[in-house]
Order: C-alpha cells, then structure tokens, then sequence
C-alpha cells in the first residue's frame, strides 16, 4: 500500500491547480490515442464465461507445455511487461500473453473489478487452452494466479511468481487490511471514483513524468524506454481508469493471501525476487520451510522486472527449474 500513498501524493502535489487541471484533462488529453500490439505476435480474444471480453497474444510454433504470461495490476499495467519473457520463449514452446480486464484491448468498461474477476479471468483462459500449462505472473497477478491454482490445479503444471505482492509481514500490512476490511476500500473508490475528479486524477497519474517515476523505482538500471513509451498510450485510452482506480483504492490487495492461499498451494511453484520499492519477501522463508512445492531464487541487482534488466538469468533459473520438474514427474 505504500504504492497507493505515494500515488496520491503524487496526484495531490500535481494538483494545486485543481480547477486549471480538471479543464486541462477534459479538454486537452487525447483519451483515445492509437495502441499498437504490446507484444509483436497474432491478438485473438475469446469472451470469458466466467469473466468479461479478454484479448490475448500468441505464438504457436514452438512445441512442448505451453507457457503464459499474466502482467501486473498498476496504474498503467500491460503486456508489455511480459514482453522480454515472450520474446525469448516464442518458437521454443507455445507461448500466450494475456491481457487482464480493463487493460490493453481486453475490455475496459465501467464495471466493478474485483480479485474475483480476475481470477475468473486466468481460470477462463486456461479452460480455453484446455491443458495443464506452465503460468507466469507479474506482481499483485501473483495472488490472483495462485487463487485460480488453489481452485484448479490440474490446469497448472507449475506456477513461477516475479517479485510478488503477499510475502510482507502481518504488521506492515496495516494499511492495506484497512483498504479491504469493511466499507474503507468501498470509501476510498468512491472518492477516487468520483465523476467530478477521477479522469483528471488518473491523468495526473498517467502522465508521463508519472509512469517514468514509478517505473524508475522498478528498475536498478535504466528505465526501459518502449515500456514507458507504451504505458502511456495505454493508459490514455477509453475506459483505461477503470480498473487502475480499483486498484489505487486498496480493493485489489489481499491480506490473507499468504494463510490463506500461499501456504496450502499444491501447485509447483517457483519465486523469482531480489529488491522491490513497494513489497518485502519477509515471509518468503516460511514458505520455503513449511510448503514443499515452493522454491526461490534471487535475481540480483534488479528491482521488480528481473526480466527487463537480466532476461538471460531469468531463463537459466526457469530453464533448470522446469527441468527438474520434468525429472521429478518422469
């Protein structure tokens, strides 16, 4: 939830102008800019029973288990940030990237996003593949990805987390158990919510300085100059503050994920982590001590897009982590 303070802080030291802004975001921000494919691959969508219009990237030539790539929730989330791991692994095994609701050209409209759509979501495109399959999440993805494998394991061969939300202890998680107790995440979305204000505080949020900010704080070089380029046309389309403002409220945040989710997963499942502005690994020992299934491995000098900065090490860690899982399972 630090994320979420620094967000409004950002937003509200923006925003002195108030009244200059609102008219700047009604009538100078182009809402509708041409988006180009985040990742350069065949887009196809298919309408989630179970959750919405989703819009998703593949590459079918490889053969093997197939892989796909969950992105992250944030402000100006896309499949963009799975892009390096789809590059490298597109024509050595099938390999799908999926746009989550309310981001890229999966759909984007007025509705309530909630962890449960998300997991329907994940849950809704592997019934699609129809085969246990090897997933990737980036992030908050991480707790809705291992819901839908608690729930459904058979689709998953194994799961891998990148620098996940959910390993921060009890008590530095105050602010967000406050976000999801009782009607506070219903208050803090109905503020930002607000028709008066919320496209010109997602403006504020979505500007360019904006994206380059936080994605500065992800990474321990250089920003990569295509993932912000392409964060903020995302972010300048119809419908885009949708599931951001849900997201910004709290409400997407679980604080019982790791009782109640992390620790009875079956699934195998891999972290890859080193340092992260916004999440500790605090309780990733735990995990590692009490659950068989879960393994880690440090991605050093990064922070939060391992595979941005150090995709050769990332595919080493997954290559010998999927290899020994075929050993076990032979």
């Amino acid at each position: 939830m630090g994320l979420v303070k620094t967000l409004t802080r950002v937003a509200l030291g923006a925003g002195g102008a108030v009244s200059g802004w609102l008219a700047y975001s009604s009538l100078a921000v182009d809402h509708r800019m041409p988006l180009p494919p985040s990742i350069p691959a065949e887009r196809q969508t298919l309408f989630g029973p179970k959750s919405c219009q989703l819009s998703y990237f593949a590459d079918v030539s490889g053969e093997g288990r197939p892989l796909v790539l969950l992105h992250s929730i944030n402000a100006a989330g896309c499949g963009y940030e799975m892009r390096p791991i789809f590059q490298h692994y597109r024509g050595i095994r099938p390999v799908y990237a999926l746009d989550l609701p309310g981001f890229g050209f999966s759909e984007r409209s007025d509705r309530a996003y909630t962890i449960a759509l998300y997991v329907n979501a994940i849950l809704d495109f592997l019934h699609h593949i129809n085969e246990p399959v090897d997933v990737m999440a980036l992030s908050l993805t991480s707790e809705f990805a291992a819901q839908a494998a608690l729930q459904e394991p058979a689709f998953f061969h194994s799961l891998t987390l990148i620098s996940p939300t959910g390993f921060t202890r009890r008590e530095n998680k105050v602010a967000i158990q406050k976000a999801n107790e009782g009607s506070n995440g219903d208050k803090n979305y109905n503020v930002l919510a607000n028709p008066l204000w919320a496209q010109p505080f997602y403006d504020l949020l979505a500007t360019k300085p904006s994206i380059r900010f936080f994605l500065r704080e992800s990474f321990y070089g250089p920003v990569d100059p295509g993932l912000a380029e392409y964060g903020y046309l995302t972010t300048h389309q119809p419908g885009a503050r949708f599931a951001p403002l849900y997201f910004v409220s709290g409400k997407l945040f679980s604080p019982d994920i790791f009782t109640r989710v992390y620790q009875k997963l079956q699934v195998p499942t891999l972290v890859l982590f080193d340092q992260d502005a916004h999440v500790t690994f605090d309780l990733l020992p735990n995990i590692l001590e009490s659950n068989p299934n879960w393994r880690a491995r440090r991605i050093p000098n990064t922070r939060g897009l391992p595979h941005f900065e150090r995709m050769g090490k990332v595919a080493e860690e997954l290559n010998v982590y999927w290899g020994d899982l075929a050993q076990v399972k032979a």
